[in-house]
């Protein structure tokens, strides 16, 4: 699963362990583990947080694009 591959993935890039990231989250160390190891899916204000943590969007956490950036449209959507 690619979520939990890139969850690992940006930890480690920080060089931060599973026990700093649960609490830099505001996650029990468990659950956060199962996040990692397992690919559990989180709900949608831990992925908002797990994004923001990291500085990636939260399509680049789901898969859906290699592109790491955050959106920056200012919320107009579509480009329009």
């Amino acid at each position: 699963m690619i979520f939990n591959e890139r969850l690992k993935m940006l930890r480690q890039e920080r060089k931060m362990t599973q026990m700093q990231t649960a609490e830099a989250l505001g996650l029990n160390y468990r659950h956060y583990q199962r996040l990692e190891a397992d690919g559990s899916t989180p709900n949608f204000a831990n992925l908002v947080q797990i994004a923001d943590l990291f500085g990636v969007s939260m399509d680049y956490m789901a898969g859906r694009t290699d592109n790491r950036e955050v959106n920056s449209s200012g919320g107009k959507g579509c480009g329009k």
